[in-house]
C-alpha cells in the first residue's frame, strides 16, 4: 500500500496545530486547551512525523510557522469548521432555555462570538445571559441560578479548565509612568482580585500609588485609562487602541495568569450545557 494511503491526521491533532498557530506560544496555547505543555508538545511531534515536515520553528520569543506550517494552517482551519458543520447534520434541534455567566474581562469580540455563534447554530434555545465579575459565579452555580459559567481567577478555579490570560499594566499610548512618584490607580470596585491585585503589586514592589478612579465595569476602566487619567490591570487580550502596556522597566512589577474555567451545575438541561460549553471552546480557540 502506498504511504498516503495510510496517511490519517487526527481532528485533535489539527486543533492543536491552530490553536499553537494562534497563540504563537506553547504554554498559552496549552492553557487554552487544557492541557498541558508536554502534552500539546507530544500531538505536535505526532502531526509533524504523520506528515512528513516541520511545522514550527521554536526561538526565544515563541513558535513560529515554516513554510510548511504557512500552507497547512487555512486547510486545517477549514477541514475543523467542515467537521462541526458535518457533525450538525445529524443533531436533533435543541429547545428549551439555558442561563450562562460570562466574565466581562473576555475580550468583546470573544463574547460575541460565544453568542451569535450559540443562537445561530441552536436558534430553538432561549439565551439568558450575564456578563459581569466572576466572583459569585460558583455560588450561582450551586444554587442552581445559572446553569453554566465561566469563573476566573488566579488560583485553579475548579471545574473544566479553559484558557490562561496574562494580566497586564496598561495606560494611555504615550504616556510615561517610569518616573511618577505616586502612581494614580484606576481599581475595579468589586468584591475580586481586580479589585486587590495593583494595590497588593505595588506595595510588594514598595511603590507609591493613589486611587484616581474606580468602577464597577471594565469598559469604563479601559475609558479611564485611554484618556491618561491613571493606570490599571486589563487581560492583554482586552489592551486595544490608544492603550500600551507598561513593563518592569517602567517600575511595574510582573503579574500572576488569570485561569479560567466553565463551572456547570448538576441541574442543568444536559444537552444544552454541553452546546454551550462547546460555544464557548470554540470561540476562544479562534
Amino acid at each position: 500500500m502506498h504511504k498516503n494511503e495510510r496517511l490519517t491526521i487526527d481532528s485533535d491533532l489539527l486543533q492543536t496545530f491552530v490553536k499553537i498557530a494562534d497563540c504563537g506560544n506553547l504554554t498559552m496555547a496549552a492553557g487554552r486547551l487544557g492541557r498541558t505543555q508536554s502534552a500539546i508538545s507530544v500531538q505536535l511531534r505526532k502531526l509533524e512525523q504523520s506528515l512528513g515536515t516541520v511545522l514550527f520553528i521554536r526561538t526565544a520569543k515563541g513558535m513560529n510557522l515554516t513554510p510548511a506550517g504557512e500552507t497547512l494552517l487555512p486547510r486545517a482551519t477549514a477541514i475543523l469548521a467542515n467537521l462541526r458543520e458535518t457533525a450538525k447534520l445529524f443533531q436533533e434541534p435543541l429547545t428549551g432555555s439555558i442561563r450562562v455567566g460570562l466574565p466581562d474581562d473576555f475580550d468583546d469580540a470573544v463574547l460575541e462570538r460565544i453568542l451569535v455563534g450559540f443562537s445561530r447554530t441552536h436558534p430553538g434555545v432561549q439565551v439568558v445571559a450575564r456578563s459581569g465579575c466572576t466572583s459569585g459565579y460558583a455560588n450561582a452555580i450551586k444554587t442552581q441560578d445559572l446553569d453554566v459559567a465561566v469563573c476566573s481567577g488566579l488560583s485553579d478555579p475548579g471545574g473544566e479548565a479553559l484558557d490562561t490570560e496574562e494580566i497586564v499594566w496598561a495606560a494611555r499610548e504615550g504616556t510615561i509612568w517610569s518616573q511618577t512618584k505616586s502612581v494614580p490607580l484606576a481599581l475595579l470596585d468589586r468584591p475580586c482580585y481586580w479589585r486587590d491585585l495593583p494595590i497588593k503589586a505595588l506595595d510588594s514592589a514598595g511603590r507609591e500609588h493613589s486611587i484616581a478612579f474606580q468602577s464597577g465595569s471594565f469598559t469604563s476602566l479601559q475609558a479611564a485609562l485611554r484618556a491618561g487619567l491613571a493606570v490599571g490591570l486589563l487581560p492583554k487580550s482586552c489592551v486595544g487602541d490608544g492603550l500600551q502596556i507598561l513593563s518592569e522597566g517602567d517600575g511595574f512589577p510582573k503579574l500572576p495568569i488569570s485561569r479560567r474555567s466553565i463551572l456547570i451545575s448538576d441541574q442543568s438541561p444536559k444537552e444544552i450545557a454541553g452546546a454551550m460549553v462547546n460555544a464557548i471552546q470554540n470561540a476562544c480557540l479562534q
